[in-house]
């Protein structure tokens, strides 16, 4: 555990998670970032989707929804060469779209490719009753179209392999900053001894057995709560007994995660199906529905 990081050890955890939607990392290959991730990534395909995404979804943008709360995360995951390319994962939807086209934000230029997955992968696919009063065709526009989803090619659906996600936004908090990669060699360590293979340079393998992709993230809310990771189990990830996961298909929240934690969230969390309670800061179902103990 590095030494001098001021952590709350005294407010409970429970219910410290945002609620939120979806979370959308976008695949960057750093590790930290800006502390406003849409002021990052000049000139790549990356920071034009970041730019996009808050252009179009953020305050008075065209799809802004208060009821959507998507989470825009940037992400280590290796990003695609292509400058007019970007990729990302989507949770908790378990897919990872790994050619997603962009375009370069401009003053009150229209984002045509940003904009079509938006609408067919970011958008609800039910308005919030409080949207009942809006027009039809202002509902329409606000509700995702998934027949767009097949002009993006290459989606892959997350079966199998967890996806362990650690806050090490360096450029926001320096206590994140330092324990992000400080968790991230653990989780590879243990994850190697469990016979894991985990996502780390090359991009090749997202899902498969015995396989984890672990990366860090930017900020998710609650640095003082350091170290803080996010476990998603996807719908077909069995245990040791060949059954499928008691959480299987739910994003969970931790806080104060340090190293000498990370053996008994994998043992408990990944191979159980088990929640640790004493670092449950929340969750997220398939559904969307938020989970609190």
């Amino acid at each position: 555990m590095p030494e001098g990081l001021e952590i709350d050890h005294e407010q409970p955890l429970n219910g410290t998670m945002a609620a939120y939607t979806q979370q959308l990392l976008i695949c960057t290959g750093q590790g930290d970032w800006a502390s406003r991730i849409e002021d990052d990534g000049k000139g790549k395909a990356w920071g034009a989707l970041s730019k996009g995404l808050r252009k179009l979804t953020g305050r008075r943008g065209r799809y802004a929804d208060p009821y959507n709360n998507v989470l825009v995360t940037a992400a280590s995951f290796p990003a695609p060469s292509s400058p007019s390319t970007a990729s990302a994962f989507l949770f908790p939807s378990f897919k990872f779209l790994p050619s997603i086209p962009v375009e370069t934000p401009s003053l009150g230029a229209p984002l045509h490719a940003q904009a079509k997955f938006v609408r067919a992968f970011v958008l609800p696919t039910k308005l919030h009753e409080m949207h009942s009063a809006l027009p039809e065709e202002i509902r329409t526009e606000l509700t995702r179209s998934p027949e767009l989803q097949s002009e993006f090619p290459g989606v892959v659906d997350i079966q199998q392999s967890p996806t362990i996600l650690i806050c090490s936004h360096g450029g926001r908090d320096m206590r994140c900053g330092v324990m992000g990669p400080v968790l991230e060699a653990e989780f590879h360590r243990v994850l190697r001894e469990k016979g894991y293979t985990s996502m780390q340079t090359d991009g090749s393998t997202v899902d498969g057995p015995n396989h984890a992709n672990v990366g860090l993230v930017s900020h998710i809310g609650g640095h003082k709560y350091a170290g803080n990771v996010i476990i998603y189990i996807p719908p077909g990830l069995t245990g040791p007994d060949g059954a499928v996961s008691p959480l299987a298909g739910k994003g969970i929240w931790y806080g104060r995660i340090e190293p000498k934690h990370v053996e008994g969230v994998v043992e408990e969390t990944i191979l159980k199906g088990r929640v640790i309670t004493d670092h449950f800061r929340g969750g997220i179902d398939r559904d969307g529905t938020i989970l609190r103990l």
